[in-house]
């Protein structure tokens, strides 16, 4: 699934090739993704709408439109594509947004996970699927003090809670998995257990390490391509996840893989004691 520099580098491309064209219709091959409205009051809301911006919410991505805002999350494999309407269409293409001027934005989606939500402007951020996430990892609202009061707060693992999106919005396995090795933590580590030095050092490195990510384009490490059909580059940065067996960077001592959480785990346990 994307995470945080996946969508933030798709919305970086994307905006470019949609900004200030006006939608002429749509069509829906998948009614399943649209989850707000019904798919016939959906197609009729965005007919003459105008894309003035793309900003991005968590793993979410927001289309801001002259009078509403599309929500959307591409889940496991979810991908936008903009391409004149004379180009044929892909397999698993489920929603066309035909602009005025002869191209089309294009969302193709294998496994059929992503969702679509259109909310009237200034209204989105009240509902699902955004109201109850917690904030940006880079915005003034995620201090080290707002994560100390999270994390002192409960006795799960301090992987279950950056996981939580209501606890800091757009981190994901690979990104969880980064920080922890990064900041010297063991996934299983109880999230109350960890002293103040440790959680300023792993607030940084959440930081850092999405940070460099956008900077690489994102991971790659299945699907993932950006608008341009780009694969990211981070994966070759990666300390520990999707490094089982192989020797940590840092001691040389094999990365190991446990579930936490519910979720495959890398880490090295010489590092991460």
């Amino acid at each position: 699934m994307p995470e945080l520099p996946e969508v933030e580098t798709v919305k970086r491309t994307l905006l470019p090739l949609t900004v200030s064209k006006t939608i002429e219709r749509v069509e829906v091959f998948w009614e399943n993704i649209i989850k707000k409205p019904n798919v016939a009051t959906f197609m009729e809301m965005l007919q003459g709408q105008t894309v003035h911006d793309i900003e991005r919410r968590g793993k979410f991505l927001k289309f801001l439109l002259d009078d509403y805002v599309l929500v959307s999350h591409l889940r496991m494999e979810g991908r936008y594509r903009v391409v004149p309407a004379s180009v044929p269409l892909e397999p698993h293409t489920h929603v066309i947004f035909h602009f005025h001027d002869g191209t089309q934005l294009r969302y193709r989606d294998v496994r059929k996970f992503g969702t679509m939500h259109l909310f009237k402007a200034g209204e989105e951020e009240k509902e699902l699927p955004l109201a109850k996430l917690g904030p940006e990892p880079f915005s003034s609202a995620f201090t080290p003090t707002f994560l100390m009061d999270k994390l002192k707060k409960t006795n799960r693992t301090i992987k279950s809670v950056l996981l939580d999106q209501t606890v800091v919005a757009g981190l994901g396995n690979i990104y969880v998995d980064e920080a922890l090795f990064r900041s010297f933590l063991h996934p299983e580590r109880s999230a109350s257990s960890l002293t103040v030095e440790e959680i300023e050092r792993l607030h940084r490195e959440i930081a850092e390490t999405l940070g460099e990510a956008i900077i690489h384009g994102g991971s790659t490490v299945r699907s993932y391509v950006n608008t341009e059909g780009k694969a990211g580059t981070f994966q070759q940065q990666l300390f520990v996840y999707g490094r089982k067996g192989e020797p940590c960077k840092r001691c040389g001592h094999p990365v190991q893989k446990i579930t936490v959480a519910g979720r495959g785990t890398h880490y090295c346990a010489r590092c991460q004691q």
